[in-house]
């Protein structure tokens, strides 16, 4: 059975899942003007993609006996489209880091389904950066 270690680790990343979501959806609402225009159905995309890891996190958390979490971090919207994107990136910069620790733990567990869970979440948040890191040069 997973360790607490892995099953907190497992918790934060369905509150950081839950966080963007909502904040990368309530920026894609409020980004104005031309810039904005260019990229809000890409800001919708990654929100909804980011919710569809929150569902597969908790999916695996609770095959593991764990109950998921409720509770998104904190939340920045930000009220530029620079503070937005600076933000973005951060976020994505911290999922990278922390999704790193779930795999290396995930390994050291030897739960191979974790592991691969997080192996391709990670992808998709190296994705999301890289949109993040472009879209801020253009602002």
């Amino acid at each position: 059975m997973a360790s607490k270690t892995l099953l907190d680790l497992l918790n934060k990343g369905i509150a950081r899942e839950i966080q963007v979501s909502i904040q990368y959806m309530w920026q894609h609402v409020q980004w104005i003007g031309v810039k904005g225009f260019a990229v809000q159905e890409e800001l919708k995309k990654i929100a909804i993609q980011e919710m569809g890891h929150a569902e597969a996190i908790a999916e695996r958390l609770f095959y593991l006996g764990e109950k998921p979490t409720t509770k998104p971090t904190e939340i920045v919207v930000g009220d530029t489209l620079k503070e937005m994107i600076k933000q973005d990136v951060k976020d994505e910069e911290n999922a990278i880091q922390l999704y790193k620790t779930i795999i290396a733990q995930a390994r050291k567990e030897k739960d191979e389904t974790t592991e691969l869970l997080f192996m391709k979440i990670l992808q998709d948040e190296e994705e999301h950066h890289d949109t993040f890191t472009t879209l801020l040069e253009e602002i």
